[in-house]
């Protein structure tokens, strides 16, 4: 009944050769540089020994190959396990950037065009849609509301957690579909943006859209340890996804199916798979220079939940502007787990967050601030070791 009671908290967040294009899979080191460990580690521990903190947290930080690894707290409550970078987890709404990274893909082979309308490849959504091109849905500026905040869907997905419907169906949750701005005019994050430019995705190529993820993105990057299940269910080893409202904190990693959130936040991965993906996305290894340079228009937006710094928003992509310099990348959060990652422009330094319980700014605002912090903190190590 506790599970029943907090799981509706889930609605809205959750929703050429490779090695030349992509580079060697990073060498994963447990030390981080001496100057920057000390104040970054004493913030990990501080955040896993606050009351409602996260029970674990694992920070990967990227330099070219080289992939440092910080942790502290557990991976998993009942064995004691601090968590690893090939533990898989949930990536959250880090999974819009692999729908972006699709999309763009296919846009750079001609298959996708972002001037391309809904209405073009899916015409059985509602008619007041049918304008709000693919470079819209990326962006957040469709003004599609968002289906995961519909009291139909959070009772379906209460009534329902193992059982998701198909995908196609999830955008039917939308009670009332008239746009709220009109299409290009202003920001609003919405998980129905990225559903819908999975289902262009399949449209365009005729195939399924897990599919497509694993050809354009998932195997030139080499990314074994990421997929896009169904089920609930997560390889193991995993880490575990906490929900730390009340004590002692309940295992809630397979609570939901992921198909409930699908292309919107159903991605699962590994720390380390989740550092060489954004180093290459953030780099363009997915898509061509032309398309690109559209992806990298910002605008004011923040990504939710914010990420360190000023948030501007892209295409897929937001820009975190720092005391330590800009890195562009994506955060998330669903039950039991909370991300950050980004990389620099060249894609050559990396960094990850990943945290086991849901930290959000609105119902843990103290915990959240702490853990902006920690992105803040650790992007500041991955990018300026020195400092």
């Amino acid at each position: 009944m506790r599970r029943m009671r907090h799981v509706s908290s889930l609605a809205v967040p959750v929703v050429a050769a490779v090695c030349l294009v992509l580079g060697a899979a990073p060498a994963a080191a447990e030390s981080p540089p001496e100057q920057s460990s000390g104040e970054l580690q004493r913030a990990l521990t501080a955040l896993v020994q606050e009351p409602g903190g996260p029970p674990g947290v694992i920070v990967t930080l990227g330099s070219g190959s080289r992939l440092t690894v910080l942790r502290a707290g557990a991976g998993d409550l009942a064995t004691g396990r601090a968590p690893q970078p090939a533990d898989a987890m949930r990536v959250a709404s880090v999974a819009k950037a692999f729908s972006g990274a699709t999309a763009l893909g296919l846009v750079a082979r001609g298959a996708l065009s972002l001037d391309e309308r809904v209405g073009q490849l899916l015409p059985y959504l509602p008619r007041q849609w049918h304008q709000v091109t693919l470079r819209q849905l990326l962006a957040h500026t469709s003004g599609i509301p968002d289906f995961s905040r519909s009291p139909r869907f959070q009772a379906a997905l209460v009534a329902s957690l193992q059982d998701p419907p198909p995908p196609r169906d999830l955008l039917g949750f939308v009670d009332d579909p008239a746009l709220l701005f009109p299409p290009g005019t202003q920001y609003r994050y919405s998980n129905s943006d990225n559903i819908a430019v999975a289902l262009m995705v399949e449209a365009a190529t005729g195939r399924p859209y897990a599919d497509v993820l694993q050809e354009v993105v998932l195997d030139p990057a080499g990314l074994a340890g990421t997929s896009l299940p169904v089920g609930s269910a997560l390889p193991a080893p995993y880490i575990h996804g906490y929900d730390v409202s009340e004590a002692p904190p309940e295992d809630v990693s397979t609570a939901v199916a992921a198909g409930w959130s699908w292309a919107s936040g159903g991605v699962v991965s590994t720390p380390q798979d989740l550092a060489r993906f954004i180093g290459a996305y953030v780099r363009g290894a997915f898509t061509d220079g032309a398309t690109r340079a559209q992806q990298f228009d910002f605008r004011p937006g923040s990504s939710e939940p914010p990420g360190p710094g000023e948030n501007s928003a892209g295409l897929a992509l937001f820009r975190y502007d720092t005391r330590c310099g800009t890195v562009y990348g994506h955060t998330g959060n669903t039950l039991g787990y909370t991300q950050f990652a980004a990389a620099t422009q060249d894609g050559m330094r990396t960094v990850t967050v990943s945290v086991n319980a849901q930290i959000m700014p609105d119902s843990a605002p103290e915990r959240f601030a702490e853990l902006r912090r920690v992105f803040e903190l650790a992007t500041c190590a991955a990018v300026d070791p020195g400092r």
